[in-house]
């Protein structure tokens, strides 16, 4: 099939990379999202797609929306087949959709009909889901509600952060989206509508969100570290400005702290929650790199009595 890849971000790569491996189908051209400002400078910085399709000789796309004339007379023009979607980040219009005999087929981070929308593995780990996964579905003009081609499962192991569980489902899921195109070719695969039940919704994570709440239980301030790392990136407060959580542990065998309250050993950080406590292993204090928890105690030097989120 002729195909036009559309994606964004590094998370998007595998798939695209897949795609041209199998060799089976032609990638005509990319879509992806315009130049974006980044670094100190804030120069205009192409996507991590674009940059992998131009180093294929792949023509990108960049409209400024997808309802743009010029691009979708561009995508008329090329008549695609199939578009395979990965994390895109733009709204299509019915215009779009209808394009390709096939129509765009998204390869979404969960098992659908769970964790619809732009933050499915960040909200799967904060609800302390076990098993998540990769689904391929047809792009309808709904939320993630299209009928769903296939899927892939990946158990979440227990020191898992969204970074971590992406990198995953990016590579399982590259391998699904492949045979999703093979599968819509040979006319060998067709999509199953979702269930009605079991429909669960994943917003993006606001920095709100990554805000700890120390009077939570402990498992849920784990979650929340994990869920929120590397972004937008766990938080708390310290001597009123913020300090954000990169990694912590565990700790059942301490009961003894008040929610909030620190506890400095000699090579350690405790703080309470609304259970037992957790320990404090990598930190990030404003201005500064990313410390080990035990460092950064010496060098503010807390006090007895001081407290995280006060």
């Amino acid at each position: 099939m002729k195909l036009v890849f559309a994606g964004t971000p590094e998370v998007a790569v595998p798939a695209l990379d897949a795609l041209l491996a199998a060799g089976r189908h032609e990638v005509a051209a990319v879509v992806t999202r315009p130049d974006a400002p980044a670094g100190r400078g804030r120069r205009l910085v192409a996507s991590p797609v674009a940059e992998r399709a131009e180093e294929a000789g792949i023509e990108v796309l960049k409209p400024e929306r997808p309802r743009d004339a010029e691009f979708l007379e561009r995508l008329t023009d090329i008549a695609p087949d199939c578009c395979p979607v990965v994390a895109y980040g733009a709204l299509l219009p019915r215009a779009a959709l209808d394009i390709p005999a096939h129509g765009w087929v998204n390869l979404h981070f969960s098992l659908l009909p769970a964790w619809r929308g732009a933050a499915p593995v960040q909200h799967s780990l904060m609800a302390g889901d076990e098993i998540t996964g990769a689904s391929t579905f047809l792009i309808e003009e709904g939320l993630d509600s299209g009928p769903v081609y296939g899927t892939v499962t990946e158990r979440i192991r227990p020191t898992d952060t969204s970074g971590d569980l992406l990198t995953r489902l990016a590579l399982a899921g590259a391998g699904l989206l492949v045979a999703t195109m093979d599968g819509i070719e040979d006319g060998t695969l067709k999509a199953v509508p979702q269930p009605a039940d079991g429909v669960t919704l994943a917003p993006k994570i606001t920095v709100e969100d990554a805000r700890v709440d120390w009077s939570a239980p402990a498992l849920r301030v784990d979650r929340v570290v994990r869920g929120c790392t590397p972004a937008p990136g766990a938080w708390t407060t310290f001597r009123g400005e913020r300090l954000k959580l990169i990694q912590v542990a565990l700790a059942p065998q301490r009961t003894d702290l008040a929610p909030g309250a620190l506890a400095v050993g000699k090579n350690n950080v405790h703080v309470g929650t609304g259970s037992h406590a957790v320990e404090l292993l990598w930190v990030q204090a404003q201005g500064k790199k990313p410390m080990r928890a035990a460092d950064w105690a010496r060098g503010v030097r807390i006090a007895e009595g001081e407290t995280l989120g006060g």
